[in-house]
């Protein structure tokens, strides 16, 4: 069996990372090609070319690459072709990856292909998957609920499980260590500040988060805050909170960010996956995001959905408080977060949601990559 895989960013690393071990495991002598990034590599891919070229968002990014990404994604649908493999499996990353799909597909309308991560019609911009569906087969869907937006644009589709549920969690001692190491009492209140992982959301977000959580702090004079973050941003979170009131604990780690999320009695986080990282670790959180003034107001305009947080979404609750585009205010935020530190019908109240979340997301069973590897087999044998 042959197989061209094609990720575009770290996340999709990680699943292809998983998907191709899985394969290997029932499919033993598969053969991979494609792009990806070190988790893929270390699976045995030698990737067509760095897949950090790959890694751009938003249209001030992709201007002034556009012209060498149009050359990659020629490279790339030529590879394809010549590479002749079973499927093509394209991660996430649309933007690219149905670009090449679409090469592909015109030089060789037989090609079968998959796509990994189904894209969120729900939300908003329905019409993708009818588009997409032009050169896409099959999906892989993360969310139990998205597999009938696939169905009805034409393409067959399995819910294969959130990667979130696979990933470890730091034990009780490990967030009991956290707090001796960084001297916070064991019932001296923590709280995670995560304005996001784009240099863009923590510039727009880190000041309001720091703000509603000072407020926090005059209500709680022990609160202590963590600013969990990730390598891309890491400096300009370091320089944003030294000019803090009160400076954070700043951690990197990932190691280090697992037992933060574990210590924590909440957390303010900017909308998206982190949500279900924080519900798998069974962290009360509130949920803020705004974009700039012409983003919302595209952006609210089209949404389906009456929340974006995917912990409220799976669970169908409305568990979770957001506070988005204009109602994203510090004195806000802050009344949400007293209000968990202080309601325990609240707490409660989210702490099931995010047990349902996980359940219903695959927790407790087949690993995320595996049942993708077994849809993409039961899919080339139809």
């Amino acid at each position: 069996m042959k197989l061209f895989l094609l990720a575009g960013e770290a996340s999709g690393d990680k699943l292809g990372a998983a998907l191709m071990a899985a394969m290997k495991d029932l499919a033993p002598g598969v053969e991979f090609a494609g792009i990806g990034g070190p988790e893929m590599e270390a699976e045995g891919l030698t990737s067509l070319f760095p897949m950090h070229e790959l890694s751009v968002m938003g249209l001030a990014e992709v201007l002034p690459k556009y012209r060498a990404l149009k050359r990659r994604i020629a490279e790339t649908a030529q590879a394809v072709s010549a590479f002749a493999p079973d499927a093509l499996i394209t991660i996430d990353s649309p933007d690219f990856c149905l670009r090449v799909a679409h090469l592909v597909k015109a030089a060789n309308p037989a090609q079968k292909t998959v796509h990994y991560v189904a894209p969120s019609v729900w939300a908003w911009r329905p019409k993708r998957a009818v588009k997409m569906a032009k050169v896409i087969d099959h999906v892989l869907a993360l969310l139990p609920f998205e597999p009938p937006y696939m169905t009805a644009a034409g393409m067959s589709c399995d819910f294969v499980g959130h990667p979130v549920v696979a990933e470890p969690r730091a034990t009780e001692a490990e967030a009991a260590e956290f707090r001796e190491t960084f001297m916070i009492g064991p019932d001296q209140p923590l709280a995670l500040c995560l304005p996001g992982s784009r240099a863009g959301e923590v510039k727009r977000l880190g000041p309001r988060f720091d703000e509603a959580l000072m407020r926090l702090r005059d209500r709680e004079p022990g609160l202590r805050v963590v600013v969990p973050t990730v390598k891309g941003v890491a400096k300009l979170v370091r320089d944003m909170t030294a000019r803090w009131p009160v400076a954070p604990i700043v951690v990197e780690a990932t190691a280090d960010k697992r037992a933060a999320f574990a210590a924590a009695d909440l957390a303010l986080a900017a909308s998206g996956t982190v949500s279900l990282e924080l519900a798998a670790s069974r962290t009360p959180m509130v949920i803020g995001y705004d974009a700039n003034f012409l983003s919302w107001h595209v952006i609210s305009r089209l949404l389906r959905v009456d929340t974006v947080t995917l912990v409220n979404l799976v669970s169908e609750t409305r568990a979770v408080p957001e506070f988005l585009g204009p109602a994203c205010k510090p004195g806000a935020m802050s009344g949400a977060l007293l209000e968990l530190l202080e309601n325990p019908t609240k707490r409660k109240a989210q702490l099931d949601a995010m047990e349902r979340t996980m359940q219903r997301l695959g927790a407790g069973g087949e690993a995320p990559g595996l049942r993708a590897a077994r849809s993409v087999l039961a899919f080339l044998n139809r």
